[in-house]
């Protein structure tokens, strides 16, 4: 089975146990990367094809290194001007491992905290220690957890700047 994934503006062709070198992403040597913008998958003439991305379909990986590719030399000059300048450039890359196609994307877990038979006093307190907390100096996770309490309706993918305009709008 293989899959055309989306990552760093560009698409690649993978499949299990295929080595690609994308974009550098934001992750340690090691740690799992999961790709969710999959835009085919499929063998033969069974082919799934998303419009744009497929829905619940996820490609998964391990960040094998991190590093810098080949130079590139830049040379730039004008013919009886004396005009020379030269330039070098390495474009950093992630090595990423396939390691599974089409894993169910998983659902994000409402967690409820157990009732504990704490005294009425004690649970206002830590409402109030909550509501205090300015919402601009809130993790983005509080943030989405704070929208979800108040019932304001946001994108859990957006950034952090985004729900923080969508939560003050909904006030």
């Amino acid at each position: 089975m293989y899959a055309i994934i989306e990552t760093g503006g560009k698409q690649y062709r993978v499949q299990n146990g295929d080595q690609i070198k994308v974009e550098k992403l934001n992750v340690e040597d090691g740690a799992a990367v999961v790709f969710e913008k999959v835009l085919a998958a499929g063998e033969g003439s069974d082919i799934k094809v998303g419009t744009p991305y497929l829905e619940g379909l996820t490609v998964e990986g391990k960040a094998v290194e991190t590093g810098k590719g080949d130079k590139v030399i830049i040379f730039k000059y004008k013919a009886k001007k004396d005009y020379r300048k030269k330039q070098g450039h390495r474009q950093p890359y992630t090595l990423v491992e396939i390691t599974a196609i089409g894993g169910e994307k998983a659902a994000p877990k409402k967690v409820e905290a157990p009732k504990a038979e704490a005294p009425v006093e004690e649970a206002p307190k830590a409402e109030a220690a909550a509501e205090e907390k300015p919402l601009e100096k809130m993790l983005k996770a509080e943030l989405v957890e704070y929208a979800e309490k108040n019932g304001i309706e946001i994108d859990a993918k957006a950034t952090k700047a985004v729900i923080l305009e969508a939560i003050n709008a909904a006030k």
